[in-house]
């Protein structure tokens, strides 16, 4: 018989891998553009756009070589909810980020809450409810 050999250390499994995640700072920059875009599915030049808009401020090595760390890549996928399913253009955007700095409050997180709750309540598009529940111009210019 052959001496059983021994096998290295096992890998960690999923959820110590997400554990360790979690333990990493999230404002460290680590990604570099094109690793960020691929992250949130986006062109590299898209995440060059929102920085020439004022919507990001990746750190930048000695070189200037874009980092982008995961509060970063966490703004972007907020970026692309408003655009893409609020129909946000990306100055309202910047005017929401900058009403939440102000006020120190997640506007952002509410209005996806909001979000989520419309579409599990009924099958109507957000922004149909949200236009049919308003009152029209002439409707409020006339009273």
């Amino acid at each position: 018989m052959r001496p059983r050999a021994t096998s290295p250390a096992r890998p960690p499994g999923p959820d110590e891998v997400a554990f360790r995640r979690l333990d990493r700072d999230p404002t460290r920059p680590v990604y570099v553009i094109s690793v960020a875009a691929s992250i949130v599915r986006v062109h590299p030049r898209t995440l060059r756009i929102y920085e020439d808009e004022g919507l990001l401020a990746p750190a930048r090595t000695p070189t200037n070589i874009r980092l982008y760390s995961e509060n970063d890549i966490r703004r972007i996928l907020w970026i692309r909810h408003l655009t893409q399913e609020r129909g946000v253009n990306l100055a309202g955007i910047k005017l929401l980020f900058e009403l939440e700095e102000r006020l120190g409050k997640r506007i952002l997180e509410a209005l996806f809450d909001e979000g989520m709750e419309g579409r599990q309540t009924d099958a109507v598009p957000d922004r149909v409810t949200a236009a049919a529940g308003r009152p029209s111009r002439r409707a409020s210019s006339t009273s």
